[in-house]
């Protein structure tokens, strides 16, 4: 049987850590415990220099099991894996400590505290890594193709990035035509390029590639599957078909909120933003006194967020009416102008210069619409205006897709608190979901200029292609198995909670059973949990290593 032989490596951050816990004696307290071989406090765990000492010291001190005490695995632990791997050691006999959320940042004005709880914590996780055991990570065959989901400039962006790199692509819209949003534009800040020119361009070098698959008038009615083989469902022209394909991208896109009951609405002497697109597109607009009202229908209770675009747009749009009609007054009232980047600084001065006059309002005190005349107190000037106008145009927020919480639940994938799409981590993969296999771009993550959906898209689409290129994925062991076929008594209380979809119940010889797929599973236990006949057992994190763990929990404390 082999000698379990354990390093324990201390980081104290600088700071970070050793500021509000005696790292130094966490280390020390770690050699004491059974199998412990090795220990050291570290300055800086994660850095090139810390990475160099955990494999060495592997390599001299013939471990082969190791425990880091850090930070957050969620950043880390891909690292100190890695340097367990290159040493020779398999990554999965690796266990991370995290005592920096758990200690220090809980327990800041509680050294002695602080220090105990990191104690413990070290102590529960050698009492775990000395019955890990080496794992592989499970490989899968992918499907060579993507679904893509939603139309518009993102969607079609999207797709022919994926198509490029000589994939196939279904390009999945509800409505009849492909375009979104921006089809029904006039131009586009900060360029100033006509939106319908720059649309039908894309629309047309869809429809040249051959590997892209166009679905129009579609509508999405169940998605089954995982990561390299998801089977989407799609009613279109009255047919229904089955997408058989690898990977899934959202672009269904978000749309401007329609002002009704906001400042007078009315569709003619009170429009919003896209109503006056589409009267600067078609020459149609007339008057010679115009303002503009920002923040209209968001910044609110209702709407808290801030859709970031809706000022520019409105800069841009005033701008357009002073070129188009030289003589004419534009004022734009705002609450705060989001104008970032330096081009839209520079439109912003361009509107300034050309006469376009800007006045601020309070949140509690809104301007007052009324018949030819706006009211509003200048929160700057600190005074009253009465401005004459021939037309109020309300720039609004973009609002999530009307669709997007239907979709959301086919997909399992989350909404924020606003009902748009949530990424699996907003710095780490704000592309991804947590889900593997699906992936998200534009406006149906959150409000943005084309630019940054088109940026956005072209990640999607690199995020995408990896495991379609790759024809494989590899997902992580930690999963789930049917470790005693016998015990199963096939109730399908496992497959009915599982929130991923990774257990489905098949007839066998020996009566119905429980089959797990493992590339579906994300490893999360509740099945476990939830199988009173103990069939089931969680790679990674079975019954002997938590119990290990609890029982060293609350023994006395050293």
């Amino acid at each position: 049987m082999e000698e379990i032989r354990v390093g324990v490596f201390i980081c104290n951050c600088g700071t970070n850590i050793a500021g509000f816990l005696d790292a130094g004696v966490v280390a020390e307290y770690a050699s004491t415990l059974p199998d412990v071989v090795f220990t050291r406090e570290n300055l800086y765990s994660c850095s090139e220099a810390g990475i160099t000492d955990i494999k060495t010291a592997i390599t001299e001190n013939r471990l082969n099991r190791v425990v880091v005490a850090a930070c957050t695995p969620l950043t880390h632990e891909p690292t100190f894996r890695a340097a367990c791997s290159d040493a020779g050691v398999n990554p999965y006999l690796f266990e991370f400590v995290n005592i920096r959320e758990h200690c220090s940042w809980v327990h800041k004005e509680e050294w002695d505290a602080a220090t105990t709880k990191a104690k413990d914590l070290v102590r529960m996780g050698v009492a775990r890594a000395r019955l890990l055991e080496p794992q592989e990570r499970i490989r899968a065959p992918v499907l060579r193709r993507a679904a893509v989901i939603g139309g518009g400039v993102s969607g079609m962006t999207v797709a022919l990035a994926i198509a490029r790199k000589g994939l196939d692509v279904v390009l999945i819209e509800r409505e009849k035509k492909l375009g979104g949003l921006v089809g029904r534009l006039h131009t586009l800040h900060p360029s100033g390029r006509d939106a319908g020119e720059y649309v039908s361009a894309l629309v047309e070098a869809v429809k040249a590639d051959e590997r892209v698959k166009v679905l129009t008038g579609a509508t999405i009615t169940d998605v089954a599957g995982y990561i390299g083989k998801y089977s989407v469902i799609v009613r279109s022209r009255a047919k229904e078909l089955s997408v058989e394909c690898g990977v899934i991208v959202v672009t269904t896109g978000a749309h401007p909120l329609l002002p009704e009951g906001i400042f007078g609405y009315d569709g003619k002497r009170v429009i919003s933003l896209v109503e006056l697109e589409r009267k600067l597109a078609s020459g149609r607009l007339k008057g010679s006194s115009f303002v503009f009202i920002t923040c209209a229908g968001a910044r609110n209770a209702e709407r808290p967020y801030c859709s970031r675009i809706c000022c520019m747009v409105a800069v841009k749009d005033a701008l357009l009416i002073k070129e188009t009609v030289p003589d004419s007054t534009v004022h734009v009232l705002y609450r705060d102008l989001m104008c970032y980047g330096l081009e839209n600084e520079k439109l912003l001065r361009r509107a300034k210069e050309a006469g376009v006059r800007f006045i601020s309002y309070s949140k509690d005190e809104p301007p007052m619409v009324e018949k030819g005349v706006v009211r509003v107190t200048g929160d700057v000037m600190g005074r009253d205006f009465e401005i004459p106008c021939d037309m109020v145009v309300l720039a609004t927020p973009l609002v999530p897709d009307d669709g997007a919480q239907g979709l959301s639940r086919l997909l399992k994938v989350p909404l924020d608190a606003d009902r748009f799409f949530l990424e699996a981590h907003v710095k780490l993969r704000p592309l991804d979901f947590s889900s593997d296999g699906i992936y998200v771009a534009g406006t149906a993550r959150w409000p943005g200029s084309v630019r940054e959906s088109v940026e956005q898209s072209l990640g999607a689409a690199a995020r995408a292609s990896i495991p379609l290129l790759a024809g494989e994925v590899e997902v992580e062991p930690a999963v789930s198995v049917l470790t005693d076929e016998e015990l199963c008594r096939g109730c399908g209380m496992c497959a009915s909670i599982c929130p991923y979809g990774a257990i489905e119940m098949i007839d066998t010889d020996g009566g119905v059973k429980a089959r797990m797929i493992e590339v579906a599973c994300k490893g999360c236990g509740t099945c476990a949990a939830t199988c009173y006949k103990r069939a089931i057992t969680m790679i990674h994190y079975t019954d002997e290593q938590i119990g290990a763990q609890l029982r060293v929990a609350f023994r006395d404390k050293a």
